[in-house]
């Protein structure tokens, strides 16, 4: 009968790579940083954007400087490669964004037109009747709810009826009210019985401040096709003066970088970071 050992066995430790095997390559960490940009790429072209409100039309729902993360997925049309996506489409009273149907009067350096992307809440769907009076919106007869005092600004006496009023006074193109053109020239087109008619497939938007803002009354009807999103929250904001957009040039935006650098923390809006938007 052969002998037992009394030696127990050991199992054999794998011997660790030396740090030259662990060291990453050139190429690996060139791939990696690619597939970072790529994901992050994808995420903000697809899925969600960052959107600041430049000017004081959506007051007091949103404010000048408000960093938002605008969800760009509900809105659009549902997609084989995303099953369990949720999709709907807008909903009055939606807060949206979108690409205004009216370019601005001035092209770019290269002569193209100009669309602004806005920010405004959704007033009209698809076969509403709209009328304003004394500055409420009635929908389909029925008076709305006004968003957040939006009369406190003053208008000039020659723009309050039509500000107020419409589409009761129509603009003309030797008075157009700042209505664009084409919209001069469409509006009588929707005109029933002193209600704005939406068509299919179009939405009336209208800005909370409604003594400032530039919305639908102005520039028409907005495409289905020309809505990106709907604002998630509001991840930062900042107070900002209104004209900041306007300021152009390499040194007035190091000059506002440096202000934010230094007033970050006393100029943060703190109560209403990650604040939802409705």
């Amino acid at each position: 009968m052969p002998k037992r050992s009394n030696r127990e066995s050991v199992p054999e430790v794998p011997v660790p790579a030396s740090d030259e095997h662990l060291k990453e390559t050139l190429f690996e960490s060139v791939a990696g940083l690619c597939s970072v940009l790529v994901i992050g790429l994808f995420a903000l072209t697809f899925l969600g954007q960052n959107f600041v409100i430049p000017t004081g039309s959506m007051e007091s729902t949103l404010l000048v400087g408000d960093h938002l993360l605008v969800d760009r997925i509900t809105f659009c049309p549902a997609a084989p490669w995303m099953p369990f996506v949720h999709h709907r489409d807008p909903r009055r009273n939606d807060i949206v964004v979108f690409i205004r149907p009216a370019p601005e009067p001035e092209p770019d350096a290269d002569g193209n037109p100009v669309y602004l992307t806005l920010v405004k809440r959704l007033i009209g769907m698809p076969g509403d009747h709209i009328h304003l009076h004394g500055g409420t919106v009635y929908i389909n007869g029925v008076a709305q709810r006004m968003p957040n005092d939006g009369l406190d600004t003053p208008v000039a006496a020659s723009e309050q009826a039509y500000v107020d009023e419409f589409p009761s006074v129509l603009p003309t193109v030797e008075d157009s009210h700042d209505a664009v053109t084409t919209w001069v020239v469409d509006l009588p087109n929707h005109i029933e019985d002193g209600d704005l008619v939406v068509p299919q497939g179009k939405y009336f938007m209208m800005g909370d401040h409604r003594h400032a803002s530039l919305d639908s009354r102005f520039w028409g009807f907005v495409p289905r096709e020309n809505i990106l999103g709907q604002p998630l929250f509001n991840y930062w904001s900042f107070k900002t003066p209104e004209d900041q957009q306007d300021k152009k040039g390499l040194g007035n935006e190091v000059g506002w970088m440096g202000h934010v650098a230094v007033h970050f923390f006393t100029d943060t809006r703190w109560s209403r970071t990650l604040k939802r938007v409705r």
